[in-house]
């Protein structure tokens, strides 16, 4: 496959934007066209058997996919070693988690929280139609353009599954997004992690908190039963037979407390994000504990809450932001600065 690729040296590397578990990322130009794109360097260095598996899997699963919502691969460069493997990606101004940490002081409203669901959905019900599990949604691995574009990237946990299910490890997902199922030990899994995972992104983009942030598996499980309440054989069939049921005291909150996080319109005044009653339905859906239960992103796109009022809002009239390198470089320019001065001021004082 790489024997065929071009060189890297076909970019021109502008500045490093972030990395991440699978690979560093690079604002990159194109030296023939002009066009501003991001290389995504793999990571080779602890790998001694060959090309990772996890980035033969990201590679080959996002240069199959064609959708406006997953991030574009147009092709794979090489560098003059072995270890210089390039992605190159269209680039996006930011992340969602950037976003809402650094650019915004109150939350997304929820005419542009329908926007951002909407596309996400969109995407995710694409990936699942292409039987494609990505395995790892969180704000931080959703980009966010300034025409109000979402995209999904960062595919190094995604891989293909078929019918039946065959059994994959569970320990997959950033433990906060990381569904009950998983924390539960189940192996044999589906799409429905993957939703689970969207009515946590749905809940964070609402209030601009984490729903389930947590430091162990333990926390974890323990904050979502607070929360959506204790389940039962009933209400989760099979649950007694899950591999660590049998570790944890699952009956021990009878009544969750979702709807106190998002109380219904006209209820929110004391801070907390106000949701409507097919809003808080949709949600609820989508964090439904019962795997088999949870509603499908095909469906979940169909759902009345975003045919109600506020309307989603128009994708040209989203909220935009200073580009994320942009805001970096003068953040270090100003410390540069600061750091100058102070030295200044030190040596006059002497």
């Amino acid at each position: 496959m790489l024997e065929e690729c071009r060189s890297v040296e076909c970019y021109e590397k502008l500045n490093r934007i972030s990395e991440g578990t699978y690979g560093v990322v690079y604002r990159a130009r194109d030296r023939e066209t002009g066009e501003i794109c991001a290389l995504k360097k793999v990571k080779l260095e602890k790998e001694r058997d060959g090309f990772p598996l996890t980035s033969i899997r990201e590679i080959n699963i996002l240069l199959s996919l064609d959708h406006p919502h997953i991030v574009n691969v147009s092709e794979v460069v090489v560098g003059p070693s072995l270890d210089a493997v390039f992605m190159v990606m269209e680039y996006a101004d930011h992340d969602l988690k950037a976003v809402m940490e650094e650019r915004m002081t109150q939350p997304f409203s929820v005419a542009e929280v329908k926007t951002l669901m909407l596309q996400l959905l969109s995407g995710m019900a694409y990936l699942h139609d292409s039987w494609v599990l990505h395995r790892d949604l969180k704000t931080s691995n959703i980009l966010y353009t300034n025409r109000g574009e979402l995209k999904l990237c960062d595919f190094g946990l995604a891989r293909q599954y078929g019918s039946p299910l065959a059994p994959y490890t569970h320990m997959v997902v950033t433990l906060w997004y990381r569904a009950p199922e998983l924390l539960l030990g189940q192996r044999k899994y589906s799409t429905a992690v993957d939703v689970w995972s969207i009515g946590c992104i749905m809940a964070e983009l609402l209030s601009k908190e984490a729903l389930f942030p947590s430091k162990t598996e333990i926390d974890a499980l323990t904050l979502i039963l607070k929360t959506m309440g204790s389940p039962t054989e009933a209400t989760w069939p099979g649950l007694s037979q899950l591999p660590h049921a049998r570790k944890f005291n699952l009956g021990k909150y009878p009544s969750g407390s979702l709807r106190q996080r998002f109380p219904p319109a006209g209820l929110g005044f004391d801070g907390r994000p106000a949701l409507s009653e097919a809003g808080f339905n949709l949600l609820s859906r989508l964090l439904e504990l019962c795997p088999e239960r949870r509603i499908s992103c095909a469906d979940a796109l169909d759902h009345p809450w975003f045919r109600e009022h506020p309307l989603p809002k128009d994708k040209a009239l989203m909220p935009t932001f200073p580009a994320t390198n942009d805001a970096t470089q003068a953040r270090h320019a100003a410390q540069r600065r600061a750091a100058s001065q102070a030295a200044a001021a030190k040596v006059a004082g002497k």
